[in-house]
């Protein structure tokens, strides 16, 4: 009897990472089907020569170019509407948070809770079963004999690893992932393309969350308030606590001798905190809704390499379970621009141990 092939759904989004996957999983015996998430609702614009987005108009052809890889691959390809559930979960979540004073990523709550629950969602509506799940991400997956479970971990190209985008996905998401591209470099993708998918060999990288600037979902929202220095002084004027972020230099508005950066925000006030480079650098911080990969709760302190941002460099840290469920991080060296709303990954070796979200820094 004919053993039948494992089903494997990915998402598709009509670039060149994810169709190259799609067709590695094809090769590697995998009877694999396309889909690709509908949430553009039209409710920004893209200017003219803007770079490509996630969110914008330039979905169509995005579903367009996937649609055309599909049908040269020979799988079956639909879409799927996850329009209103966006707008709630990503965009509205977005902007409420930024309101508040935090910086959230958009793009690590989307992948957990859009391509991997949303998705997943649609397709059991219909009725479409499948044995794993998908992204052209380069991350890697494998069993740990030590946690006797699949483990996430870098990509074999410390490059393009893009474990901080997948670190809020659950441990079950992870025991029924695949990522064809973790063991490749972008060189060797771009290769590939050319022989597997050739219609979209030359696409260039989505590059921003939203097209024509995230700015666009804070034009009915902004209401303007003081900028303050370290000693509570009025030196100027924000249009919008939403428009700045801790770390910030340019765009403030400010005539100063010496370079002032945004150091804090106070939402309840909405007054948006300046100072110089050195008030930016803190011993540690207080995360929470923590995600844990390997346990299921750190029960005692453990070292662990951070990651405080996506373009930040992983720091030793000491990790402190606190008696709320949070944990306090304490870095080995200061680490600059600690942001609440940011996500932090903790990382042992190339292993993913788990995530959270910063509450707080600590001086």
């Amino acid at each position: 009897m004919k053993k039948e092939k494992p089903r494997a759904v990915i998402a598709m989004s009509g670039g060149v990472d994810s169709s190259v996957a799609a067709a590695l999983l094809q090769k590697d015996g995998y009877d694999v089907m396309g889909v690709t998430m509908e949430i553009y609702d039209g409710s920004t614009s893209q200017p003219e020569g803007n770079h490509h987005a996630c969110f914008g108009p330039g979905e169509t052809q995005d579903i367009e170019d996937a649609a055309r890889v599909a049908d040269k691959l020979g799988i079956p390809y639909l879409t799927v509407n996850l329009k209103e559930e966006y707008k709630t979960n990503i965009l509205d979540f977005f902007v409420k948070a930024y309101q508040q004073g935090f910086t959230p990523n958009p793009c690590v709550k989307c992948n957990h809770e859009m391509k991997f629950g949303g998705i997943g969602k649609e397709l059991a509506k219909k009725g479409i079963k499948y044995d794993y799940f998908a992204t052209g991400h380069y991350a890697r997956v494998e069993y740990n004999e030590l946690y006797k479970r699949k483990v996430l971990k870098k990509a074999a190209d410390a490059n393009k690893d893009q474990t901080y985008f997948l670190a809020a996905l659950t441990t079950e998401d992870i025991q029924k992932s695949l990522f064809p591209l973790g063991d490749k470099t972008k060189d060797e993708v771009w290769k590939l393309a050319k022989d597997l998918v050739p219609s979209v060999s030359s696409k260039s990288e989505s590059q921003d969350f939203i097209a024509g600037g995230y700015h666009q979902l804070f034009n009915k929202t902004n209401l303007p308030g003081p900028i303050v220095n370290q000693l509570g002084k009025v030196i100027g004027q924000h249009p919008g606590i939403e428009y700045f972020t801790i770390g910030q230099r340019r765009g403030l508005g400010l005539t100063s001798s010496d370079p002032m950066y945004v150091t804090g925000k106070d939402a309840k006030s909405n007054t948006v905190i300046v100072g110089p480079k050195e008030e930016l650098y803190k011993s540690g911080l207080i995360a929470t809704q923590l995600n844990w990969h390997l346990w299921d709760d750190l029960l005692s302190p453990m070292e662990m390499k951070s990651k405080i941002r996506l373009g930040h460099d992983e720091s030793q840290s000491r990790v402190i379970p606190l008696e709320n469920g949070s944990v306090r991080v304490e870095f080995e060296e200061p680490q600059s621009a600690i942001t609440p709303g940011q996500t932090i990954v903790f990382y042992l070796g190339d292993i993913v141990a788990g995530s959270g979200i910063i509450a707080r820094g600590l001086t």
